[in-house]
């Protein structure tokens, strides 16, 4: 008794020794971080409210069944077998140590034992998983591709040994006559029938045996953690603790440095502009980098990844946390080439927010990609050629193209009635103002749109006015890491709004309505922001729209990552569409919160798309595979890429390509107001 209290101890006091020093290592780390941003800790009952669902109930692990179940199973089944722990080491000091009231209940010894079983299959089910998506057979389609493989099948092994040593230990207890629970645990008592013909002596030596087994096995497991990927055990609560709410999607932070946002007016000397060092992302990047799980989720999500780009978001954490810990080159720049991170990698994001959206821990990605941008826009000076020409376009006339404040009221000409153009403040009769949007106003796609929105408004009764002071909202330059050019755009927007005394503003780009919605209040602009999908919406509801001609068409409908993920708008524009009599909605396989990208946002819309496929082909297949009359969306980014899409597979003959990309409200107005004609999808 004596001996295995004073091997269990030892063995003990090692383990804490070496799994203390790396936990020492990784707090050094990561007070060696920047002071994160306010607001972290703030909300503590919704933050309680996510650890509920994201840790314990493994809400966003379920949003893929097989491997969320098996993640349950293990993860639950290592909470309930963290008694049989406490039972063990009672079990070195007392050998008929039970846990105080419940410890001899039979449903315990049950639930204990059911949850062996349970998390054996979890494993053996992970297994099944790793084997069918092996990178050696699947290559980067693999969601496994560049994870390590190694630690990550000797962290099943060791879990199996946990089990199995558990179990040896419990069925000679039963023997020993020891074992706290009269009935209920099935397993062990099955065990024990195996192990009884062995006679008392020999399992009296297996319980002692099993006992220090099953205790050391754990002790390894948890050096093994705290040293390898499964570290996420420890840091994953934390992580979703810390993580921003309600989801790190919408609005990006401004840029901190010490914790403070920086004044572009008047920086500071000392002012850290971006991410050029490992050392400049705060604790709760490199809690990201520390958290990261190697599971690939964002990975075959991403469609930079599933285009051919070398952009991983995985691979991307991974190396950011391999250069922490590993400090033998301090000298190795952080972005750029021979860096940790390829330039190539870096402009390939289009911030769709595919990554945060599927991580099953919260990991920041599109906020730490858009850190380094800025540090490489701002301080290197260092980004695609074509940005540079959008970028100077924004500064020196307002819009991407450079076309100028003079033609952006050029979609008004020749509608049927007038639209009101205010140059000051807003009338009183007027409820929204009409946020037309650069492409709204100035490319060709864009401005059906915005005709379509402006005729249904009317048609409805609706007092809008458009401000002819409108620039763009700075939404390309922030997401191209440019955020003093952002600040400059968006701050004389919201100068304009509020002098003009704004209340409600609708938006036809989901980037505008982000801006808008989400980002213009850190910089004093405070107004409740429609999408023009929202409003068309409700009037179609208050009957204030009544759709009557039919539309004989099947359409399918791509959801904007910025009006979907970003903003969870999904229900209007398909509302729209629905009320639509003759329509029949076929759903993309990729729809709603896994929306496939376009390929336009982060600027990548003015950036050459010169490795691998492009993206907004990849989509248009997709569409076009549903075989439909309308391929329709809701955001003029989207309706470019994808029309340019589906010109190129007219282009190239492909079969079915012969359909037409719309808004969603030209497809209502077709039906409000112009009667159906014999083309297909009634196209006037």
């Amino acid at each position: 008794m004596v001996l295995r209290m004073v091997l269990g101890l030892a063995m003990t006091a090692v383990a804490f020794w070496f799994a203390g020093r790396r936990a020492l290592l990784l707090v050094r780390l990561g007070r060696a971080g920047q002071p994160a941003e306010p607001g972290r800790t703030a909300g503590a009952g919704a933050r309680v409210r996510a650890e509920a669902a994201e840790v314990l109930a493994q809400r966003k692990l379920f949003t893929w069944t097989v491997p969320g179940l098996a993640h349950a199973f293990t993860f639950w089944g290592f909470l309930v077998l963290g008694l049989t722990l406490v039972e063990g080491y009672g079990a070195l000091f007392q050998r008929d140590f039970h846990i105080p009231v419940i410890g001899q209940m039979p449903w315990l010894g049950f639930v204990e034992d059911l949850f062996i079983v349970l998390t054996f299959l979890g494993i053996l089910a992970f297994a099944r998983i790793r084997l069918w998506d092996r990178p050696a057979t699947a290559g980067r389609r693999s969601r496994f591709f560049g994870s390590h493989l190694g630690p990550a099948w000797l962290v099943l092994f060791m879990i199996f040994n946990v089990l199995w040593s558990l179990l040896l230990y419990r069925g000679a207890q039963v023997n020993t006559g020891y074992f706290p629970f009269p009935s209920g645990a099935f397993v062990s008592e099955a065990v024990a029938r195996v192990l009884k013909s062995l006679g008392d002596t020999a399992n009296a030596v297996i319980e002692t045996v099993g006992l220090l087994l099953a205790i050391g096995i754990v002790l390894a497991f948890l050096v093994l953690v705290m040293h390898s990927k499964p570290l996420h055990i420890f840091t994953a609560p934390f992580n979703v603790a810390f993580s921003r709410r309600p989801r790190a999607l919408g609005a990006l932070l401004p840029v901190y440095s010490a914790g403070k946002p920086v004044d572009f007016e008047d920086p500071g000397e000392d002012d850290r502009i971006g991410r050029g060092a490992i050392e400049d992302f705060t604790w709760k990047g490199l809690l990201d980098f520390a958290t990261c799980t190697e599971c690939g989720r964002c990975q075959s999500q991403c469609p930079a990844w599933n285009t051919g780009k070398p952009l991983s978001p995985k691979l991307l954490v991974m190396s950011l946390r391999d250069f922490a810990l590993d400090r033998s080159s301090p000298a190795q720049p952080l972005v750029g080439e021979g860096g940790v991170i390829e330039p190539d990698v870096l402009w390939s994001c289009t911030t769709c927010g595919a990554c945060v959206e599927q991580c099953p821990v919260d990991i920041e990605h599109v906020d730490h990609i858009v850190d380094m941008r800025r540090y490489q826009v701002l301080v290197e000076g260092a980004f695609p050629e074509e940005a540079g020409i959008m970028l100077r376009n924004l500064e020196h006339a307002g819009d991407p193209w450079g076309r100028g404040t003079r033609e952006r009221l050029g979609w008004i000409e020749n509608l049927p009635f007038e639209v009101p153009v205010v140059d000051g403040e807003l009338p009183a009769d007027v409820e929204y103002l009409f946020w037309v949007g650069c492409a709204g106003a100035l490319d060709s796609r864009g401005q059906r749109t915005t005709r379509a929105v402006a005729e249904l408004l009317h048609e409805a009764g609706v007092r809008f006015a458009v401000h002819a002071a409108e620039t763009c909202t700075g939404d390309p330059a922030r997401r191209i890491g440019n955020e003093y050019l952002f600040q400059m755009l968006a701050q004389s927007n919201v100068d304009t709004l509020n002098a003009a005394g704004v209340r409600k503003i609708v938006a036809t780009c989901a980037h505008c309505f982000n801006a808008l919605a989400n980002e213009y209040p850190q910089l004093g602009g405070h107004y409740e922001v429609l999408h023009h999908t929202q409003l068309l919406a409700r009037l179609v509801a208050e009957g204030r729209l009544v759709p009557v001609t039919p539309v004989d068409a099947t359409v399918t409908y791509h959801d904007p990552c910025y009006l979907g993920r970003h903003n969870r708008i999904f229900a209007p524009p398909r509302e729209i569409l629905g009320s639509v009599p003759g329509t029949r909605l076929a759903e993309l396989p990729r729809n709603r919160e896994r929306s496939f990208c376009c390929g336009a946002g982060g600027a990548r819309m003015w950036m050459d798309e010169t490795i691998g496929t492009r993206i907004n082909e990849n989509r248009t297949d997709e569409a076009l595979a549903q075989q439909p009359d309308l391929v329709t969306a809701a955001c003029p980014y989207c309706i470019v890429m994808l029309a340019d899409g589906v010109a190129l597979r007219q282009q190239q003959g492909h079969a079915g390509a012969d359909v037409e990309v719309t808004d969603v409200s030209e497809v209502l107005l077709r039906s409000v107001r112009i009667p159906a004609s014999t083309t297909p999808g009634g196209a006037p």
